[in-house]
This record gives structure tokens, sequence and C-alpha cells, in this order.
């Protein structure tokens, strides 16, 4: 134990995610403001559902490449493969994650390359008054010839700058409709990111499910439908021209339906897996509540190790922690092949043959389970497809509840709070619940805690089910008061006679780049628009 050390490889790990969500972030802000700002006002939420379908291209090959992978053994070309006893359907197996990272860090490297031919700047067709002054970076002398400006100069407009980024951004923060709407959208991600991260794990634990087979429904079957939702739903906002009114009943009665479909994840539930002294008795013996009894009069003079966990199936249906505690005296065979005899633990069921035998792995679910399996999925293709179809309103919602010059503001802080506090945050807490239903840890070498071997099924399914729904749940009680403030802003403002000639209208209309505005437009625009 003096001499075991930890590796310290995940830290190049948390540093090339670092690196990778720096690059990619500013894709989403820029791109969608960009697309919003260039193309006509009923087309943006279509070019926006198009932009979030072929983005979703990525996490499927990404599900597909994770599936592939995880039917390979971490040590594969480091390693005989034929000394390896185990399986992917069993709670030991880890999947040679790393060869996604090399995969996907070389597609990278090639996706980034046509960035590269991009122009330093991007010119509208009509130029706002603003956009008239002479560069920043110049000024004229005398004569109208550019100079450049003094290190002073460039030094005091840094400092302008970084007064007029706190100004927009108390700006964007005293909107209360963005406010509460991101408030909605931490609720709602942080549920989804929890949901999404130990969304595999549950349907191994609760179905039984490898983590490779789960990868590839998720890849094939669920984002597919996904995608479709997203582009459906950017086509019906272009269709009916749906304003920011129309937005936000579309993109709350969609999530609100995909809500109620879930629900019925609670009632597609399995039994826990049988695993004697763990789940189910030895002998007629009750096992105690969050106590392990492995030991039996049919092993007790087998002597054990209590942190053994090397499953075997018996002819009896049920999971054994071990060749062991079955109290298997013969084996036959070798390597996944090999059979256990004379399993003493097995012949106490009340069968009237002696030579009672047990195979390596935990034994199967029950084919009612595997029905409901088949239910679970077709809950989970609809509600998908539901959730997606309210995708593209809710980002047209975001760019739109702001003012024009604080678009790409406002999209921005939203990643940053999405990624903060539910990208980083919710794994951790739902990993911390999920963990106390656990009833069989894995111990390492030196009697540390490892990964935990078995859960309790019910509890797994109560706890991680009940946190995303409890997260879920408010944010939809939310949604009413947001639409309230919705309604009652344009509703005033029709009331005063704005001449707006829209029947639910967007808040930046005026602000497009083909009606230009001026400083003072803006201030303006922002005091009707912040409440």
């Amino acid at each position: 134990c003096e001499k075991e050390t930890s590796s310290n490889a995940w830290i190049y790990v948390l540093l090339g995610n670092v690196l990778r969500g720096i690059g990619e972030t500013p894709i989403t802000p820029l791109g969608i403001s960009y697309l919003d700002d260039f193309s006509k006002e009923e087309d943006s939420p279509f070019y926006v559902g198009i932009l979030h379908t072929i983005a979703m291209i990525g996490p499927m090959a990404g599900f597909l490449l994770g599936s592939l992978v995880a039917r390979l053994y971490v040590d594969i070309g480091f390693v005989d493969l034929g000394t390896v006893n185990i399986t992917p359907t069993d709670s030991r197996w880890v999947g040679a994650w790393w060869l996604g990272f090399i995969v996907s860090g070389f597609i990278h490297l090639l996706s980034g390359i046509p960035f590269c031919f991009l122009p330093k700047s991007l010119n509208v067709e009509e130029e706002p008054r603003l956009m008239q002054k002479p560069p920043e970076a110049v000024q004229l002398n005398g004569d109208g010839c550019q100079i450049p400006k003094s290190e002073t100069q460039e030094g005091a407009k840094w400092t302008s700058g970084l007064k007029d980024f706190f100004k927009s951004l108390k700006r964007v923060l005293s909107n209360r409709m963005y406010t509460l709407l991101l408030f909605i959208s931490l609720l709602q991600f942080s549920s989804f990111i929890g949901y999404l991260t130990y969304n595999p794990k549950y349907m191994e634990q609760q179905y039984g499910q490898s983590a490779s087979r789960s990868n590839f429904i998720t890849g094939v079957i669920i984002l597919p439908a996904v995608c479709l939702g997203l582009l459906l739903g950017g086509f019906i906002m272009k269709k009916y021209k749906l304003g920011i009114l129309g937005a936000t009943k579309m993109a709350f009665l969609t999530s609100g339906i995909a809500f109620l479909i879930s629900v019925l994840y609670i009632v597609m539930d399995c039994e826990n897996r049988k695993v004697a002294g763990l789940t189910v008795p030895y002998e007629g013996q009750p096992v105690p509540q969050h106590a392990s009894s492995l030991s039996s009069a049919c092993n007790s003079d087998c002597n054990c190790g209590a942190n053994q966990w090397d499953p075997v199936c018996g002819e009896d249906g049920i999971t054994y922690v071990s060749a062991c505690f079955a109290g298997c005296k013969d084996l036959m065979g070798s390597g996944k092949n090999t059979v256990f005899h004379n399993c003493s633990c097995i012949e106490n069921v009340g069968f009237m043959r002696r030579n009672f035998s047990a195979v390596l792995g935990e034994c199967p679910k029950s084919d009612e389970c595997s029905r409901k399996f088949i239910y679970f999925i077709a809950i989970k293709l609809i509600s998908s497809f539901f959730y997606a179809l309210g995708g593209t309103p809710f980002y047209m919602i975001m760019i739109r509840c702001v003012h024009e010059d604080l678009k790409s503001l406002s999209l921005g802080v939203f990643m940053l709070v999405v990624r903060t506090l539910a990208g980083i945050l919710a794994p951790a807490y739902f990993g911390a619940v999920i963990d106390r239903t656990c009833l069989k840890w894995a111990r390492t070498g030196c009697g540390s805690r490892g990964a935990c071997r078995l859960y309790d099924a019910t509890a797994y399914r109560y706890a991680f089910l009940g946190l995303v729904f409890g997260l879920r749940g408010p944010s939809y009680l939310l949604g009413v008061l947001f639409y309230w403030l919705v309604k009652k802003h344009f509703g005033r403002k029709e009331a005063a006679g704005t001449g707006n000639e829209q029947k639910e209208g967007t808040l930046n209309e005026d602000a497009k780049p083909n009606g230009a505005y001026s400083v003072a437009d803006a201030s303006e625009a922002d005091k009707e628009t912040s409440m």
C-alpha cells in the first residue's frame, strides 16, 4: 500500500476538455447571433433549427463511437484478451474510453481548418450609422490622413471598453424576463445534464443493458428524434411567423407535454437482481436492510473473501458474489468457459439433483424486464422529440427578450451559467445521490472504497428520477410567471399604440441590421425592454 501511487493522467484529460470548451463555446453565441442578424426575421428560427439539427450529428457519431469503444477492453493492444474472463455486461468491464478521445481529437483538428479561411470581419449589406466612423485603431490628422493612435489612447479605449462591458452586463441582468428565463434554463439543463450523464448507467442497472448497447440505442434511436424535433420546431416558427408570445407558448407547451410523458418512466421498473446475501436470502434467512450477509451455513467453511466480486450465475437463477460464496467445490474449463460444480448453496434451494453448477457472470434479467425496456425506449423516443420541438423557440426567446446590441452577450452569459452551474455541478450531486443506493462496493488493495458493483434498482430509480423531476417540475411554475411577464409587456406596448404592426411582436425588430439605429435609439429601446 505504501508503494501504491495514484496517476496524474486525469490532469491532462481535464486540461484537454478545458481547451476544447474554450474553443467551442464562442460558436454558439456568435453563430446564433450571426444567423439572426443576417437573415430575415421570419427565416431566422428555421436557420437556427437547421444549425442545431446539424450540430446533433456530432453527438450521434459520438454515441456510436462510444458504443464501439465500450465493446473493446480498456487494455486492448497491451494484454492477451484470451485471459480476460469478463464480458461487456459485467460491472467490472471498462471499455477503451481513451480511443474516443484520440478519434474525436483528430476530427476536432480537421474541423478547425475551415475556420482559418474565414475573413477577419463580416460586412453587412447596409452599414448602420454607427459604423460610419473611422476605424477604432486609427484617427485622422489635419490633412485627413490616417495615423495610428497612441498607446495612451489605446489604453483609454481598453478601459472604456471594460466599463462598457459591465454596463452591458448590468443591462442584461436587469432585464427581468431574461433573468427569469436564465433561472428556468438552469433548472431545466441541470435536470437534462444529470439525466444524460447517468442514463446509460440507469439502463445498465435497471434493465441489465451493457454500456455499449446503451450508447448505441441513444445514438441510433433517440438522437435522430431530437434532430427531427429541432428542425420541425424551426420550420413551424417560420411557417406561422411566430413572435415571442407564440414562441413562449410553443416552447413551454411542448416541454410540458414531454415532461408528462417522461413521468411514465417511474412505472417502467424492473426487479432487483437476485444476488444471494444482498437482495435475496440464503436458506430462507432474511437479508437485513443496508447490511451484508454474504456468509451462510452453506459456505461457512469456505473462508470466502468479503471484498471479492467475481459473480457467478447458478442454475437456480440466482447470482452469487463468487463461486466461493456459492459453495462450489469443483470447476471445469478455463477462461470465459469455466463452469463450477458441486455448489452447496445452490443445492440447498431444494432441487433433486446433487451436482449443481454455476457459470461466470451475473444472471440475466427476466423476459418481462426486457419488454419493459422496449416500452422505456418508446417513451424516451416520444418525450425526446417533444423536448426538441421546443428547443428552437427557446433559443429565439433568449435572443428576442434582450436588445439587439446585447444579443451575443446574453447568449454568452447563458452558456457560462449553464455550463458552470449545470454542466459541472449537476453530475456531481446526481452522482452523490446515486451512490447512496449502492449495495456492494468494491475495495482496492489498500482497503479504500472503489467502484459500486451492485445498486438497489428500486432505490436507484426513485432517487435518480426523483431528482430529475424535482429539478424540472418547478421550472414550469416559473414558466407560467415568465409567460405572464411577456404577455403583460406586449399588452402594454399595444395599448400604448407604439405603431408595432406585429400581432405578437419581437422585442428587437427595430434593432435588425436593415433598420439602422444609433446609440440614443438603443438606450431608449433598452428602457422599454429591460423591465
